[in-house]
């Protein structure tokens, strides 16, 4: 579970699909229908030919994680729903940032993104495109720094999570 900067409960709840044609429309309808505040929303292929995996982040308490967990269920081509807001996860987003640069600024904008263990993508006569990837406080925080030398564009792709393993201990006699 995480708090976001207003402070509201935000859940994860990821799910096994089949990857096929509609499905990603099916689940949007559904989810606009029930009216879910969803925060973000991240789908690609998983380690299981023909499904992938979706991750759903939404504001609320544990009420509003079981309506979206019942609903995804429903869904003929929903394989499997998870809550794991409260399981030991691993979560990330990427954000590509391009910001504007100039020979003078460019030395400057390279140590911050190194700072931040973010890379340089691209870079031409103008503008850097800067790859970051973290938590929302880590993103928004380089972002803010970045301000300075002027956003030109954002793209961020909304989190991911995945289960750590999990470790069994074995008693001892």
């Amino acid at each position: 579970m995480i708090k976001n900067n207003s402070q509201l409960e935000t859940r994860i709840v990821t799910a096994l699909v089949n990857d096929k044609p509609g499905v990603l429309n099916r689940i949007t309808s559904m989810l606009r229908r029930r009216a879910f505040n969803i925060q973000s929303l991240a789908v690609g292929h998983s380690e299981i030919d023909n499904l992938s995996r979706l991750t759903v982040i939404v504001e609320g308490g544990d009420d509003i994680v079981e309506k979206l967990t019942k609903q995804l269920h429903k869904l003929i081509d929903v394989i499997k729903v998870n809550d794991v807001s409260d399981d030991n996860i691993v979560s990330r987003e990427l954000a590509l940032i391009k910001i504007t640069s100039t020979p003078n600024t460019r030395n400057e904008i390279i140590q911050l993104v190194s700072i931040y263990r973010s890379k340089i993508v691209d870079v031409s006569a103008n503008s850097i495109i800067i790859e970051a990837t973290g938590d929302d406080q880590k993103i928004r925080a380089l972002q803010d720094l970045l301000k300075n030398f002027g956003i030109i564009e954002v793209i961020r792709t909304g989190i991911i999570a995945m289960n750590r393993e999990k470790i069994n201990k074995r008693k001892e006699i």
